[in-house]
């Protein structure tokens, strides 16, 4: 029997009314999930892991190696941290290929990096001193130095511990006659530009031609890495180098005291360091140009004259590493670093590595590079 026109009416409603549901229920559904995935972007789940990738400056490498074992604990194991400490130089190679995360670098980029890769941004993570570390069996600890006797003897033209001109500096101290051997950074290294710009404004003959990260050295042993030079020293009598302060407390090293500006000699220490770093010049944004950045013969009587911030350097977008840099994995980076450079947080760990805590005027700073960043122009932290 043949619908009537009524029940077809009837049923043609009933139909576009089903097909609503259906349509109801699949846009809801969908909504559902985006929100699932987002919220597994930007907040991995207790199962999920993520491993930021960075590598870089060994002068800060035992503070960031301690941040990487603390933070993991603090993420219930969801957010690990793999930073190499393969020299800044390579860091900074690294960077700029974008087969890292981050950088670490101890010498601020030069015009040439910074345009090599645009949108990078300095975050001064922690603050360190560079001593003149020897190995002299009949000498103590505290031998008075300055930046024009030590530019004499890595230019190779003090040779021997008892020249005159250590002598006049150490009256009281008995020196020994044999010959100086001196060890210095073999890789691309942040010490080795924060080493050479000190003796380059304490010693005329140390040209322009000899600041960098590496160095044409007229003599000595090469070694990779603060430690590698460090290990040298310790193996080589009557040796002397330039080690981040760290590495020398961790060995028991005997250290120089190197005359300041104001006249004094001063040993690198935890508080000679931080009073360097207190008198830090007006800094540049941090996509801008920090190549002239430096703490460098610091004013003040008790300033530490060869300190130096080290940076972190990371992109402003992070979305331009590539595929490898996920959205879960930019939040995990940004709130990273925002961890490292407060206190409570990654700050409250520097001082027993011999790291200053940042001044408040460089935490502000980084606050402000932090919450720069962004992926796919979406901000990470507010």
């Amino acid at each position: 029997m043949a619908a009537t026109p009524e029940e077809k009416e009837h049923l043609r409603r009933g139909s576009r009314r089903n097909v609503g549901i259906v349509v109801a229920v699949i846009v809801i559904a969908l909504i559902l999930v985006a929100v699932a995935v987002l919220a597994g972007l930007f907040n991995p789940s207790p199962g999920q892991t993520v491993t930021l990738l960075g590598s870089g400056a060994t002068f800060p490498f035992p503070l960031i190696t301690k941040w990487s074992s603390v933070y993991v604990n603090e993420t219930g194991g969801r957010v690990q941290v793999n930073y190499q400490g393969i020299g800044s130089g390579a860091g900074i190679q690294a960077i700029t290929a974008k087969t890292v995360d981050f950088a670490g670098s101890d010498a601020p980029l030069k015009p040439s990096e910074r345009a090599a890769a645009p949108g990078l941004l300095h975050v001064p993570e922690t603050i360190g001193a560079v001593t003149a570390a020897y190995n002299v069996a009949s000498l103590s600890s505290g031998l008075n130095l300055t930046g024009h006797v030590l530019g004499e003897i890595f230019l190779g033209k003090i040779t021997t511990w008892n020249h005159a001109n250590i002598s006049a500096l150490n009256p009281a101290v008995v020196l020994p006659s044999s010959t100086i051997t001196v060890v210095h950074r073999s890789d691309s290294s942040g010490t080795t530009f924060v080493w050479t710009s000190y003796l380059h404004l304490e010693n005329p003959g140390w040209n322009s031609s000899f600041v960098g990260k590496s160095i044409n050295w007229p003599g000595g042993i090469g070694a990779s890495g603060n430690a590698g030079v460090a290990g040298k020293i310790l193996t080589t009598p009557d040796s002397i180098g330039y080690v981040e302060l760290a590495y020398t407390v961790q060995n028991s090293m005997k250290v120089g005291k190197i005359r300041n500006p104001a006249g004094g000699f001063i040993s690198p220490s935890l508080a000679s360091t931080a009073a360097a770093a207190a008198s830090a010049p007006t800094f540049p944004s941090p996509d801008g140009d920090w190549n002239n950045v430096t703490i460098l013969n610091a004013a003040g009587a008790n300033s530490y004259p060869i300190a130096s911030f080290t940076y972190l350097l990371v992109y402003k977008e992070l979305n331009t590493i590539g595929t490898s840099m996920t959205q879960a994995k930019a939040q995990a980076l940004v709130d990273f670093l925002w961890w490292c450079v407060h206190n409570p947080g990654g700050q409250q760990y520097a001082t027993s590595l011999v790291y200053p805590t940042l001044p408040q005027t460089v935490v502000t700073l980084d606050e402000q590079a932090i919450r720069s960043i962004a992926f796919n122009g979406q901000t990470l932290h507010s």
